[in-house]
């Protein structure tokens, strides 16, 4: 009876190491080229991009590209999505030719913000894999709750940030801690989770 005690803990001691191993180097900054799925070739996405019929980024987004990691928030999460097919400068041109941003950032630390009417879409270079284009979609709501209205300031006006978001003073009423890309920077409240998914998969 205590051996059969002693190897349930050890099984039990093992599925939790392995799990642990499974969903360590899925993080915003350890994503390389070898975590993503195969893809598309850069003009076939470009094509359905371009030709596609819906009007929502997120949903072009999310149609196109395979999600790599969940980021829980307070009320709402962020999606994150990677590519091998695109650097910054030539999926923000495709993106915002097919729709365009209500506002749209410069490129700063290899990074940009365009802001959707419900959406903020970033565009980051992977810091662990130059190869790789990290894609984040968070919501208005994820954005109000769980943002650092510090980080966001740098590359918008946060008068501008009050109107997009709905809130007067929203710095100062809301102060979240977050900065984008999962565990790149991890969110005062919440989780960074892998989420295993290719073109077209459900957020």
């Amino acid at each position: 009876m205590c051996r059969k005690c002693i190897l349930l803990i050890g099984l039990l001691f093992l599925i939790i190491l392995l799990s642990a191993c499974s969903s360590r180097g899925m993080s915003g900054d350890a994503i390389t080229a070898q975590d993503i799925p195969d893809e598309p070739s850069k003009d076939e996405i470009t094509s359905i991009i371009k030709n596609s019929s819906n009007y929502e980024m997120d949903d072009i987004i999310e149609a196109n590209f395979p999600l790599v990691a969940t980021v829980e928030g307070d009320s709402s999460n962020a999606d994150i999505f990677a590519t091998t097919r695109f650097n910054l400068s030539e999926l923000s041109s495709i993106l915002t030719e097919t729709i365009k941003p209500t506002e749209i950032s410069e490129v700063k630390d290899n990074q940009q913000i365009m802001i959707y009417p419900d959406d903020f879409i970033t565009l980051r270079e992977s810091k662990a894999d130059s190869n790789v284009l990290l894609i984040e979609v968070a919501s208005d709501e994820f954005v109000r709750r769980n943002y650092s209205p510090n980080f966001l300031s740098t590359y918008f006006a946060i008068r501008l940030l009050d109107n997009v978001l709905g809130v007067d003073d929203w710095g100062r009423k809301y102060r979240g801690s977050y900065s984008g890309m999962g565990g790149m920077d991890t969110p005062s409240r919440g989780n960074t989770t892998f989420r295993g998914g290719g073109p077209g998969s459900g957020k």
